[in-house]
């Protein structure tokens, strides 16, 4: 199996590099040169149509015209599949360049590049690659980890946990597993674990004896249904955040826009970020905390004068 998958991996590395030498072959497998050329011959065998060049700027190639079988997927699908792995991979979830690099081998004429796609805001760092492999491995494997968590009101906490499943929800990713601390299972969003370490110590799988339990604070925070009114000024932002359904144009040429969010830190913040430009409308306790947010806001700054 280990020889079958490093033929594979030659030709898909021969398909996107066009020329490698067997030296840099043997480097990228930890074998010798003259099991690479052992596999040329295998290779060969099997109707690969491979040659050797000799002498400088010589190497390992395939025949131009050369690609993978490409009978059991279409080009219209390698192009959905392309944006499907795309979409993950703006998830920051790991892995998927050595994939798409794959495919863009099978399917030569059907370029990777056509799509990119970011769900990070502007300004934002992206999520620590390490992390994810790591919190992966330790799933697979059932190893505990450790940690320091930093909650929603920036509370720390030393954490050891049975990791179970990754997330993605609402723009971020989470961990679900059973926290040894709480004796129950916990959902953790996966930028506020800090210091992550994967132990040495194994553990048996736990199951949850309802769904529900498997919820955590940091992305079930009771949805709230708001009314909201925009102002002429917020339009750009409008239709950039908010699906057309979602908007009602009134006559006056403000918006209304009616949606549910989870109320938290994010939708405070959030509005406030409209400033003049936005009136909550629905439902009253929103308009309070809003108000007062924006009181105590121009209290800070006429204190500054």
């Amino acid at each position: 199996m280990v020889k079958i998958n490093r033929l594979l991996e030659m030709t898909i590395c021969l398909l996107n590099k066009g020329t490698v030498t067997a030296k840099e072959l043997a480097d990228r497998f930890g074998v010798s040169t003259r099991t690479i050329y052992r596999d040329i011959d295998v290779l060969s065998g099997a109707g690969v149509p491979v040659y050797t060049n000799r002498g400088s700027g010589g190497g390992i190639s395939l025949l131009d015209s050369y690609t993978l079988n490409k009978a059991l997927i279409s080009k219209h699908e390698s192009e959905s599949l392309t944006l499907a792995l795309k979409t993950l991979k703006a998830t920051k979830y790991p892995e998927i360049d050595a994939v798409l690099e794959k495919i863009g081998a099978v399917f030569k004429n059907s370029a990777s590049d056509w799509v990119d796609i970011d769900f990070s805001f502007w300004g934002s760092s992206p999520n620590e690659k390490n992390k994810f492999i790591d919190i992966k491995m330790a799933i697979l494997e059932r190893k505990i980890i450790s940690f320091t968590y930093v909650n929603a009101e920036g509370g720390r906490s030393s954490r050891s946990i049975e990791p179970i499943q990754l997330i993605f929800k609402s723009r971020a990713w989470y961990l679900r597993g059973y926290c040894t601390l709480r004796k129950d299972f916990r959902t953790f969003r996966i930028s506020r674990m800090k210091n992550l370490l994967v132990t040495g110590e194994t553990f048996a799988r736990k199951r949850p004896e309802a769904h529900e339990k498997l919820e955590a604070e940091e992305y079930s925070r009771m949805p709230v249904d708001l009314t909201l009114e925009f102002y002429p000024q917020a339009l750009p932002r409008i239709y950039d955040d908010f699906d057309d359904e979602l908007i009602t144009r009134n006559a006056d040429g403000t918006c209304t826009v009616t949606v549910t969010f989870p109320e938290d830190e994010w939708v405070y913040g959030y509005l406030m970020s409209f400033g003049c430009y936005v009136k909550v409308v629905e439902p009253p306790h929103i308009q309070k905390i809003i108000a007062d947010r924006m009181r105590s806001a121009m209290a800070f700054y006429e204190g500054e004068n």
